[in-house]
């Protein structure tokens, strides 16, 4: 079942509370890459329909997160190197776009929410919850897209955004990458889209190079969850 802390509340659709359940499990790497999720188990283990399952599911295949196999059903997505580096081009290509229009579009309250999503990550940190710290972060990311306010640019990232999160999951340094987000907040916050665009491909340019062209996404995964 749902534990108390994952229960929708009455405005939120119990999809969405499974949705995030099962992504997180995945980020955590309780399911790796390859691992089944059957409707009917799963449908069990929340003691919910199947409906609620089925669309959780759903949502999870749009984010890339999970795949259909003809014989298995569905199953955990992995990521080869190839995807790695396909995937940081075009993040490059897409968030460079959106912290220039970011930078010349937000509001005071937008620069108080990127600010705020920062404390909030440095809060859950200091209180060893790496989890929360993550998910903050890559709110922080997600705000940028929504501050930029370009219908097409929002379409071309959400189908990316869950590989996306699930990467930078695998950063082990913390304070160092919040410490980038900070100058990419600053970068945003002087109003230079030029400075800002800059920021981002330095910041993306820098975490592609943790990843080695020789380690696919899937070894990664299982290596964090080893640890």
């Amino acid at each position: 079942m749902l534990a108390a802390e994952e229960t929708p509340a009455s405005d939120r659709p119990l999809r969405e509370a499974v949705r995030d359940t099962l992504r997180t499990r995945i980020f955590e790497g309780h399911y790796a890459p390859g691992t089944r999720l059957v409707e009917r188990d799963l449908a069990a283990e929340f003691n919910v329909s199947r409906l609620p399952i089925r669309e959780a599911l759903r949502m999870l295949r749009q984010e890339g997160l999970i795949r259909d196999r003809a014989s298995r059903g569905s199953e955990v997505a992995g990521l080869s190197a190839k995807d790695v580096e396909d995937l940081f081009d075009v993040r490059e290509s897409l968030e460079v776009l959106a912290c220039r229009l970011a930078a010349g579009r937000a509001s005071e309250e937008d620069l108080k929410r990127l600010s705020g999503l920062l404390d909030d990550a440095e809060r859950f940190l200091a209180k060893g919850s790496v989890l929360e710290a993550h998910r903050a972060n890559s709110e922080f990311h997600d705000a940028i897209t929504a501050i930029a306010n370009n219908n097409f640019l929002r379409s071309a990232l959400e189908p990316l955004q869950g590989r996306m999160h699930w990467l930078f999951r695998h950063v082990s340094d913390l304070p160092e990458l919040i410490q980038e987000h900070r100058e990419l907040y600053a970068a945003i916050a002087s109003g230079d889209p030029e400075r800002a665009a800059a920021q981002s491909a330095s910041h993306i340019g820098k975490y592609r190079e943790q990843f080695p062209e020789d380690s696919p996404a899937t070894e990664l995964t299982l290596q964090r969850k080893r640890t």
